[in-house]
């Protein structure tokens, strides 16, 4: 795929107890760690040993520095800076699908601006078991602090890519087999759809929804059923609920 060659470095400060642990466990480079000075928490503690072991250069410092520092405001006394994060190619992701002898299962992200609904999107799409996400290169979220805490650690352990033109990605990836299913709240009822095999969900925009474009390059489209007063979901849950319908289809069809 000539276009997946697309890499993209950015220094990522990461903010926040889990997170960072995270970041030390998944292996990470971690160049710098931030502490608060004098916190004894033994998960903090904790933190402190893993750079130690991992020879990251170790600064104690006031809560004022953090507040100064801190992107999320949500540091709970710890911040790192890691080394640039590299972003996946969609090769990469095909990749992980074939090594675990799966068909592949990607999540397509059409605009997402909220860093905090992406963020829950990679935590969502490591535990279903998605092999990776897409994200376009402009107007969207990208990997930043708040997005990696809102990850739980997942952007660690879930691939990432990001692709120049979204619509194109998917009609080269239709060539490989892998069908579309876009989020609407015009489309069939998931229930009544069959969201096997080689799939990729697609999410909108948390204003507008999936853009006249990339919907065009949809083989179907699935709505959730709702029952309360209003008329939509979060982006994040819609993804969640979507995503854990695909699970449950895979489950079944494997006899599980």
């Amino acid at each position: 795929m000539e276009h997946t060659d697309y890499t993209d470095e950015q220094e990522l400060i990461i903010e926040g107890r889990n997170a960072v642990l995270e970041a030390f466990r998944s292996g990470r480079t971690v160049d710098k760690l931030f502490v608060l000075d004098g916190c004894r928490d033994g998960s903090v503690l904790t933190i402190v040993r893993e750079a130690k072991k991992q020879g990251a250069i170790l600064n104690f410092v006031s809560r004022e520095r953090l507040d100064q520092m801190s992107e999320t405001k949500k540091h709970q006394g710890v911040i790192a800076h890691a080394a640039a994060y590299r972003y996946a190619s969609v090769d990469d992701i095909l990749h992980r699908a074939a090594d675990r002898g799966e068909p592949p299962f990607l999540i397509l992200l059409d605009g997402i601006e909220d860093p905090h609904n992406l963020g829950a999107i990679i935590r969502t799409a490591n535990l279903a078991g998605a092999h990776g996400v897409i994200i376009p290169k402009r107007r969207a979220a990208g990997l930043t602090a708040a997005v990696a805490k809102a990850s739980a650690g997942a952007l660690y352990y879930t691939p990432v890519a990001k692709a120049a033109n979204l619509s194109a990605v998917m009609k080269e990836l239709k060539e490989l087999g892998i069908w579309f299913v876009c989020a609407d709240m015009d489309g069939e009822v998931m229930y009544r759809q069959n969201l096997t095999g080689p799939i990729g969900l697609v999410i909108g925009n948390e204003g507008g929804g999936v853009s006249r474009l990339v919907k065009e390059h949809c083989d179907f489209t699935a709505s959730i059923p709702m029952r309360g007063d209003i008329d939509s979901l979060n982006a994040s849950v819609a993804a969640g609920v979507l995503a854990y319908e695909i699970v449950r289809q895979r489950m079944q069809a494997s006899g599980f």
